[in-house]
């Protein structure tokens, strides 16, 4: 069986590597008997519309015209965060009997008989929407929490900024109201990069919670 790996990172920074995708992919593959001939590696927002993603499209055309079986993803997200454009996907790869593993869901749309999986639509919708309905709550508590500590803010100084005075360093109670769902996602064992993307904060916030309620 001939396979290809796509790995997607959203930053475009040093921070986030596809290094951890390919390596536990290509694991998967040799326990498999899997022949990987090709890597495709992104770095974009998995929001982005698929005519956008030109890696993506790359490793679709390249799985098709030279007769790859499987395409080894490390988890659905890493195919896309929009569903409908997840399930556009799904559909191009049924429509050319191309399968797809995700290795963190463990599943494929085909299984070890050639045989499609009835669920797999299904899965995709499912995770697909969950995930997306989390991120926007996620995302909803978190502003609506700064807008209320910005409104206590201009109510007790009469500023609207939240600027601070050289040498200043925001008291630690100011950290747990202003990132809770930092806090929240962290004691619930989330890593730290996927915090960072749940919460919309960047990695070095994280860490900097994650060290200051030594969690």
């Amino acid at each position: 069986m001939k396979a290809v790996i796509y790995a997607r990172v959203s930053s475009t920074g040093e921070r986030q590597s596809t290094e951890r995708q390919i390596l536990d992919l290509t694991a998967y593959a040799d326990k498999n008997s899997i022949e990987v001939v090709n890597t495709f590696e992104e770095r974009i927002s998995g929001a982005k519309k698929n005519r956008d993603r030109f890696v993506l499209n790359e490793c679709l055309t390249y799985a098709v015209e030279n007769g790859i079986d499987i395409i080894l993803i490390s988890e659905l997200s890493r195919l896309g965060r929009n569903v409908d454009e997840v399930l556009a996907n799904i559909r191009f790869c049924k429509d050319n009997h191309l399968n797809i593993y995700f290795q963190k869901e463990g599943f494929s749309i085909y299984d070890k008989d050639n045989k499609e999986n009835p669920f797999a639509t299904i899965m995709v919708a499912v995770l697909g929407t969950a995930a997306s309905l989390e991120r926007e709550s996620i995302y909803w508590r978190l502003s609506s929490g700064r807008k209320v500590y910005v409104a206590k803010h201009l109510k007790e100084t009469g500023k609207t900024g939240l600027g601070r005075k050289l040498g200043y360093r925001k008291p630690k109670e100011v950290y747990e109201e202003a990132y809770k769902e930092v806090i929240k996602l962290l004691k619930r064992g989330y890593p730290i990069r996927q915090t960072a993307k749940l919460a919309d904060v960047s990695e070095s916030t994280v860490k900097k919670v994650k060290a200051m309620f030594s969690l």
